[in-house]
């Protein structure tokens, strides 16, 4: 007789305001220095900040350097973005030479600072390589010419790397 089934409405304890809508995650790639390796940092921003100039920005926040203490910024201080441009599936990236005259050298430092950018910007579906220029000028390096701007810069993804699998990760 006492079948009655009581329904449990569920209330928020907060509405979701209209600036948190908006908001997105990026991943920013920076020099880990325990694991000695590149790591991801997530960074909540305002979407509407990446409608305008995405690839601009996300380099702005590449050379302002990372949040988290373990993490160190991959690209020198002085370096200025002169143009960010996407043709087809590239992203051309035109820096200031301040990107390669400040920058210590090594060939593994200057491996870190290049794929610092690619991984970044190759997290957006539509880059998949990355073409950089020095002041408008292409095939240029480094100054100890042991990384060359010949060629984009292109990274494997992980989604790549697992072909007919049905394992599902999260990164």
């Amino acid at each position: 007789k006492n079948n009655q089934v009581t329904e449990n409405e569920i209330i928020p304890e907060e509405e979701i305001s209209e600036e948190q809508m908006r908001q997105t995650i990026v991943s920013l790639y920076f020099y880990n220095d325990t694991t000695k390796s590149l790591a991801s940092e997530g960074r909540l921003i305002d979407a509407k900040e990446l409608v305008n100039e995405p690839y601009k920005k996300l380099m702005e926040m590449l050379i302002s350097g990372p949040q988290n203490s373990n993490l160190t910024k991959t690209i020198t201080d002085g370096t200025k973005i002169n143009k960010a441009e996407l043709k087809g599936d590239i992203l051309y990236l035109d820096l200031s030479k301040e990107f390669i005259e400040n920058h210590v050298g090594g060939e593994e430092q200057e491996s870190i600072t290049i794929y610092s950018i690619v991984n970044t910007m190759t997290r957006l579906t539509e880059v998949n390589a990355v073409k950089i220029l020095i002041d408008g000028e292409e095939n240029k390096a480094f100054k100890d010419s042991k990384i060359k701007f010949d060629d984009p810069f292109v990274v494997i993804k992980e989604e790549d790397k697992i072909e007919n699998s049905n394992t599902i990760t999260n990164e």
